[in-house]
Parts: structure tokens; sequence; C-alpha cells
């Protein structure tokens, strides 16, 4: 029988972001289905003709999902029973908007998010450009913590390494963001402006390295020295 042993690696970097991701959520609702969706339609080409304005390309507002329910609500009729009455239709109109860290543009930017009149919810993450050679690069480093470890294993126990026998991964989702900005709709109305001619927010913020980690397991086979 082989013998072999098991290692667990661990590897861990650090990454600048080079990324800003905006999500901005639409929600409002009307009487009949085809105004809650001429509504949704009219609220998104507002925002992205402002987007335009500031220089984006039209197609960098992209939607992630899009929903329109009917809404109810509870009434009591005279007999004391509750029952659900129709109120209408509501929709959810989910996009998202990525550029390059610049400052001067993201304070434009939640400027027209604070005065829209649709008052949109959004959330501001960092991120990285380059995601899958990050995450290719955290792999490699777990891969080789495991061997290190197999190594010094190895040399204890008076055995030397063999070939890889098999590795094992989960594949989980690694998601490469920090959040130092949360929710701004309300905190945009006490920053300062920044007496540009443009209107915009005086932004400030440097985010910090995003930093993640990940196991591999690998078993290696191993004979007497």
């Amino acid at each position: 029988m082989e013998k072999m042993i098991k290692v667990t690696g661990k590897g861990k970097i650090s990454v600048r972001p080079d990324r800003i991701r905006l999500v901005i959520h639409l929600k409002d609702s009307r009487k009949n289905y085809e105004e809650t969706l001429q509504q949704s339609a009219v609220q998104v080409e507002a925002l992205r003709d402002s987007f335009v304005k500031l220089g984006f390309e039209g197609t960098a507002l992209k939607t992630t999902f899009f929903h329109i329910s009917a809404k109810y609500e509870n009434v009591q009729a005279m007999d004391k029973s509750w029952k659900r009455k129709f109120k209408g239709y509501e929709f959810r109109h989910d996009l998202k908007l990525e550029f390059d860290i610049d400052n001067k543009k993201l304070g434009k930017i939640l400027y027209v998010l604070a005065h829209n009149p649709s008052d949109p919810e959004f959330q501001i993450t960092y991120t990285v450009k380059d995601a899958e050679g990050a995450k290719n690069l955290l792999l490699k480093k777990a891969v080789e913590d495991s061997k290190g470890k197999a190594e010094i294993l190895a040399q204890a126990a008076g055995v030397s390494l063999g070939e890889v026998v098999t590795i094992d991964y989960s594949w989980e989702e690694i998601e490469l963001v920090a959040s130092p900005l949360n929710r701004m709709a309300e905190a945009c109305r006490g920053i300062t402006m920044s007496g540009d001619e443009d209107d915009a927010y005086d932004m400030n913020v440097e985010p910090d390295d995003i930093e993640v980690s990940d196991h591999v397991t690998v078993i290696w086979a191993i004979r007497q020295m």
C-alpha cells in the first residue's frame, strides 16, 4: 500500500484596489403594470443620461436584476375579517457601474445620486480589475504553503516527498472587495462642497488593501530516504 501524507496549505494575499463598483437600487410603484414598467424605464434613462454627462458611455450602466410584482395590503372588513387588497405593481431595478478609482469622479456621482428625484439606494465597494490574476496568485501561494509544510513533516519523519497524488480545492467564490463606504444616501448631504465649477462632493477616500485567504489540500506520496 502506497504511503501518503495529506497537508492543507493556506494562501494569503493583500491586493491594492483599483476599481470602484457602484450598485444602485431603484424602486417605485404604480397602479397598473404598463405604468410601472414605463416608470422603471424613465428612471433608468434619467440616471443613464446623468452618467453620460459625467463622461461615461451609455452602456456603462448595466442591469443586474429587474422584477415587477403585484402589491397588496391587508384591510379589515366590516365583519372584522382581514382581506388582501390589490394596491398596484412595484418594480425593483438593480444596476451596476464600475470605473477606475477617481475621487473627483466619485464625488460627482454621489452628488448626482443624492439629488436624484427617484431617491435611489446605493452601495459603493472597491475591487480589483484583474480579479482572476489575484485569485490565481492566491492558489499558487496555498499550494506552495502545502508543499513547504509537507517537506518539513516528511523530513522530521525521516521520509521524502514523492509525486502529488491529489489536490483538493473547494472552488468557493472569493470576493475581492472592500467597503469603506456603506450606504451613502444620507451621509452625502453632510459632505462639504468641493468648490469646483461642476457640482460635486469633496471626496478624499483612500481604501485599505483587500486581504483574502484560501485553502488547498494536497496529498503527496512519501517514500523512505
